[in-house]
């Protein structure tokens, strides 16, 4: 499983908040929700929301291993 938790952390850090994103780098606020609910998104948001704050993957994500391996 992808965890988003670190976004709200590194966000915080950098010091911007949901509304800098949606009212200036047009960040969809379902895009939010989907990420504070750990839902999939695309590769490029990741990467915009990497631009944004400035940060690398590892800043924004976490792989969690699900309990059902293989």
């Amino acid at each position: 499983m992808i965890k988003y938790d670190r976004l709200w952390v590194t966000m915080q850090q950098k010091g911007i908040t949901q509304y800098d994103l949606y009212t200036h780098h047009n960040i969809n606020r379902s895009l939010l929700d989907r990420l504070r609910n750990n839902k999939n998104v695309e590769i490029n948001t990741i990467d915009r929301l990497c631009n944004i704050l400035q940060c690398r993957v590892e800043e924004i994500m976490e792989h969690v291993p699900d309990d059902n391996r293989f």
